[in-house]
C-alpha cells in the first residue's frame, strides 16, 4: 500500500488521468442514468384473471378457482399463490420464489391453468400474464363544461395515440368511462308474430356479420384473394341484417324485430374533475424508459394541446416526476452546502487550499459512482437520491482527517512529498476501519428478503459505491495534490482568521476541554454513569410511548385519498350521494382552510370523482397545494374532511387516506381456515377488537358481505312440460346477460356480440 501511495504522492500527472477520466466517464454515467420513482426490480408476480358473468363469489371459488390452485400445488418455483374471488370474476396471484426466473416458471403456470379439464359455461379464458413493474410517470384528466363522455372519450383516444408517438412512451392508460355496447334488444311479442326464437336472431348476427377469407385464385397474369367482407361496425349498420326470408321473397330485417343502439354498458365507471365529466389518463414508464423524461415530454405536450383546444383541457393532477426533481435539487443543496462548510471551517483552523483540496474530493467522490452505478443498474429514484444525500455528510471526514494529519507533519518540518506519505500512511488503519464499518453497516440491507430488501439494496450499492471511491480519492488522489501544491508552502500566507480561530480553539482547549478531561478522569463512576443516564432515559421513553415507534414513517402526500365501498348489491345512484355528501364537505373544508393559508390560497386544487368498479364503489382524490407552499400537513386536511363528513352509516368501507406506509399498512393480520363461517366469525371478532383500540383507524377487511340473492327452483309440473332447471337458466342467463356471438376490434375497442367483461359488447336480449 505504502508503494503505492508513494508512487502517486511522486508522479502527480497519473493522478489527474484519473481525475479527468472520473470526469469525464462520471458526467457520461450521470447522463446515461435513467430515472424512475423507485428502483427497478425484475418481475416475480405472476396473475391469473378470470371472468365469469353473474357468477358469485362461490361460485367462482369451488367453480374455477380451487381447480386452478390444485393444479398450481408442488409446481418447482412457486414461493406462495393468494386468490381473490368477488361477483364475476376472480384473480390468482402466483409469487415466484426469489432465486428462480420468473420466465421458467410461467409455462408451467399457464400449462396448469390449461390443465383444467373443464370450466362452467360460459365462463370466458383465464388470462395468465407476468405482472411487468411499471412506474406512473404522470397523471392527466380531460375535462371540459357541458361536453359528452362520448366526445371526451374519442378525444382522449386521440390523445393517447399522440403521446405514443412521442420516442420513450409506451404505457398509456385511459379510464374513466364504462364500456361501450351495441345492445340489441328483441321486442318478445315480434318475436313471437314473425315466429321467430332468441337463439334464431342470434346465430343469424352471427352468421351475417362476418369478415372472412375464402381462399385464392390464381390466374396468368395475377392473384385475387376470396373474401367475404360484410362485416358492420356500428348499430345503424347491425341493424340491416337479414333475420329470415322465405321462399316468397318476404324478408325479416334485424330492426323489424329488435331495438339496435349504440350505448353504455350498465357498468358504472365514471370519472368527475371538479363536477365536470372526465376521462382519466395516465402514463407509465417501463423499466427500460426514463421517467422524468417521459414526464417532461408530456407536460410539452399538454401546454400545446390547451393552447389549440379551448372545450376540453389536460389537467395534470399527479406529477411523480417531481418528486425525483424536487429531491436532486435537495441533494445539490446539500452538497453546496457541505463544501462550503469544509471550506469555511478548515480555511478557519488550517489554509484555505488545504481546505479547497478536501472539499475537491466530495465531486470527485460522485463522478466516481456515477462511472459505476450503470454496471450495479442504479436508476436516479427517491431512494438512489436518499442514499446520496446520506452518504454527504460521511464524504469528506476521511479526506479531513488525512489532510489535517499531512498538515501536521509538514508542520513538524518535513517536506511536502515527505509529509503527505507520513501523515497518509499514519492514519491508514483507522481511516479503512471507519469506511469498512459503513460499509459493513450498509450491506444489511443485501440480505433483506421482499420488497424492502430489493429497493433498500440500492442505497447501500449508492453508499457502497460512493464510499469506496471518496477512500480511494482520500488515499491517493488528495495526497497527491497536497504534496504539490502552495498549501504546504512557507510562503503561503498566514491570514487574520487564521490567528483569530488558532486563539478561540487554544482558548477551548485550556479553559473547557482540559478541565473537563481531568474532572472525569478522577471521577471514572460519574463519567461512565452520565452516558448510561441517557441510555436509560432514552429506552424508558420509547417504552413511555413518549417518543414513537414505527417500522417506516408514514409518507406525506400532496392528496387526500377517500375510499367508499358499500354493501354489494348498493344501487350505484346511493353510493353516488353518499360519495357527494364527501365531496362536498371537502369544498366547505377547502373554504375554511383557504382563510387560513398564507396568500389565501386554495388549499384544495382539485378533486376527482370516481364511480365503481361495480355500483358499490367510490373514491374521491383531494390534490392539495403543493406540500412547500401548503400550511397545513396533509393529515390535518384528511381529518377535517372525515369531521366535516360526519358520522355515514350502512358502509363497509370507508376511508380518509392521506399518506402512504412503505412496506403496507403498519397493522395486518390474514385469517386462513376452510371453515367459512368460523372465518367470518373471527373476522368480526378481530375487528371488534381493532376498532376498540384508540391508536388505530380506518379498521377494514377483504371480505365483503356479498350481494344478495335471488334463487330459482322448479315447481313439480315444470318437470311435466319437459322444462328443465338447466334449460329454464339458460333463458333467463340470456334474458339478463345475453348471449356471446362473435367478437372482432373496432379502433382501439375490443367488440363482443355477447356479453362479457372489460370490453366493448353487442348486447342480444329480451324486453
Amino acid at each position: 500500500m505504502r508503494k503505492v501511495i508513494e508512487y502517486f504522492i511522486k508522479y502527480p500527472v497519473a493522478v489527474n488521468v484519473i481525475v479527468i477520466a472520473f470526469a469525464i466517464f462520471g458526467i457520461l454515467g450521470a447522463l446515461n442514468m435513467r430515472s424512475s420513482f423507485f428502483p427497478l426490480v425484475d418481475s416475480k408476480i405472476i396473475t391469473i384473471s378470470v371472468a365469469y358473468p353473474g357468477a358469485s363469489p362461490f361460485e367462482m371459488e369451488q367453480g374455477v378457482v380451487l381447480k386452478i390452485e390444485d393444479n398450481l400445488k408442488g409446481i418447482v418455483g412457486i414461493d406462495r399463490f393468494t386468490s381473490t374471488s368477488s361477483e364475476n370474476s376472480a384473480t390468482i396471484t402466483v409469487e415466484v420464489l426469489k432465486d428462480y426466473d420468473i420466465d421458467e416458471v410461467f409455462p408451467n403456470v399457464k400449462n396448469a391453468v390449461d390443465k383444467v379439464p373443464s370450466f362452467p359455461t360460459g365462463m370466458e379464458p383465464p388470462v395468465v400474464q407476468k405482472v411487468e413493474n411499471t412506474d406512473e410517470a404522470i397523471a392527466l384528466v380531460l375535462s371540459g363544461e357541458n361536453v359528452s363522455l362520448k366526445a371526451l372519450k374519442t378525444i382522449a383516444r386521440d390523445v393517447e395515440t399522440d403521446l405514443r408517438n412521442l420516442d420513450g412512451i409506451s404505457q398509456i392508460d385511459v379510464s374513466g368511462f364504462p364500456e361501450e355496447e351495441i345492445e340489441i334488444s328483441v321486442q318478445e311479442d315480434k318475436l313471437r308474430a314473425y315466429n321467430l326464437t332468441f337463439s334464431q336472431i342470434a346465430n343469424a348476427v352471427g352468421r351475417t356479420n362476418i369478415l372472412v377469407t375464402g381462399g385464392s385464385v390464381k390466374t396468368a397474369d395475377e392473384e385475387y384473394l376470396i373474401r367475404a367482407k360484410n362485416r358492420a361496425y356500428y348499430a345503424n349498420e347491425i341493424d340491416r341484417i337479414v333475420v329470415s326470408a322465405d321462399e316468397f321473397g318476404n324478408e325479416v330485417f334485424l330492426r323489424d324485430v329488435a331495438t339496435v343502439s349504440d350505448k353504455w354498458s350498465e357498468n358504472p365507471n365514471r370519472s368527475l374533475f371538479n363536477g365536470n365529466t372526465s376521462v382519466s389518463i395516465r402514463v407509465n414508464s417501463t423499466n427500460n424508459e426514463d421517467l422524468v423524461g417521459v414526464a417532461n415530454k408530456v407536460l410539452v405536450y399538454v401546454d400545446e394541446f390547451n393552447e389549440k383546444s379551448s372545450t376540453v383541457q389536460l389537467n395534470v393532477t399527479r406529477n411523480r416526476a417531481e418528486v425525483i426533481t424536487q429531491r436532486t435539487k435537495l441533494l445539490t443543496e446539500n452538497a453546496v452546502i457541505g463544501i462550503l462548510l469544509v471550506l469555511i471551517f478548515l480555511s478557519l483552523f488550517l489554509k484555505p487550499r488545504l481546505a479547497l483540496w478536501v472539499a475537491f474530493g466530495l465531486p470527485v467522490a460522485f463522478l466516481g459512482m456515477f462511472v459505476f452505478a450503470n454496471y450495479f443498474d442504479v436508476t436516479i429514484n427517491v431512494l438512489s437520491l436518499f442514499g446520496m444525500i446520506i452518504v454527504i455528510g460521511i464524504l469528506v471526514d476521511d479526506g479531513i482527517v488525512i489532510a489535517e494529519n499531512i498538515y501536521h507533519h509538514y508542520e513538524l518540518g518535513k517536506k511536502p512529498i515527505r509529509a503527505a506519505i507520513d501523515g497518509t500512511m499514519e492514519v491508514i488503519p483507522p481511516i479503512i476501519s471507519a469506511i469498512l464499518t459503513t460499509i459493513v453497516a450498509f450491506s444489511t440491507f443485501f440480505f433483506l428478503d421482499g420488497r424492502i430488501g430489493n429497493f433498500f439494496s440500492e442505497v447501500s450499492t449508492v453508499v457502497m459505491l460512493t464510499l469506496s471511491i471518496s477512500l480511494m480519492e482520500a488515499l491517493i488522489i488528495l495526497p497527491s495534490h497536497l504534496a504539490h501544491s502552495s498549501a504546504l508552502s512557507p510562503k503561503q500566507k498566514i491570514y487574520v482568521f487564521n490567528k483569530w480561530a488558532d486563539k478561540f480553539m487554544n482558548w477551548m482547549r485550556d479553559n473547557l476541554y482540559t478541565p473537563a478531561l481531568k474532572y472525569f478522569l478522577q471521577n471514572k463512576i460519574l463519567g461512565f454513569a452520565i452516558p448510561v443516564a441517557f441510555l436509560l432515559a432514552t429506552v424508558g421513553a420509547i417504552r413511555g410511548g413518549t417518543i414513537g415507534v414505527t417500522f417506516f414513517p408514514s409518507i406525506a402526500s400532496d392528496q387526500v385519498s377517500i375510499i367508499l365501498n358499500m354493501p354489494q348489491g348498493t344501487n350505484e345512484s346511493i353510493t353516488d350521494s353518499v360519495v357527494s355528501i364527501i365531496e362536498r364537505a371537502a369544498w366547505r373544508v377547502n373554504d375554511e382552510y383557504t382563510k387560513k393559508q398564507e396568500g389565501n390560497l386554495q388549499v384544495i386544487e382539485s378533486i376527482i370523482k370516481q364511480s365503481g368498479p361495480g355500483t358499490a364503489s367510490a373514491s374521491l382524490r383531494v390534490n392539495l397545494l403543493p406540500g412547500e407552499a401548503r400550511n397545513f400537513p396533509s393529515s390535518e386536511i384528511a381529518n377535517a374532511i372525515e369531521e366535516e363528513t360526519g358520522a355515514i352509516y350502512g358502509t363497509e368501507r370507508l376511508e380518509f387516506g392521506s399518506g402512504g406506509n412503505f412496506g403496507g399498512r403498519p397493522v395486518s393480520v390474514a385469517l386462513t381456515g376452510e371453515n367459512i363461517d368460523e372465518l367470518k366469525g373471527a373476522k368480526a371478532d378481530l375487528k371488534e377488537i381493532l376498532r376498540n383500540d384508540p391508536k388505530l383507524i380506518n379498521v377494514t377487511d377483504t371480505d365483503p358481505q356479498g350481494i344478495k340473492e335471488i334463487k330459482i327452483q322448479l315447481k313439480e309440473n315444470a318437470y311435466l312440460l319437459g322444462l328443465n332447471l338447466n334449460e329454464v337458466m339458460s333463458q333467463v342467463r340470456s334474458g339478463f346477460f345475453g348471449s356471446q356471438v362473435q367478437r372482432f376490434q373496432r379502433g382501439q375497442d375490443e367488440i363482443k356480440y355477447g356479453f362479457a367483461t372489460n370490453a366493448m359488447n353487442v348486447l342480444l336480449s329480451l324486453t
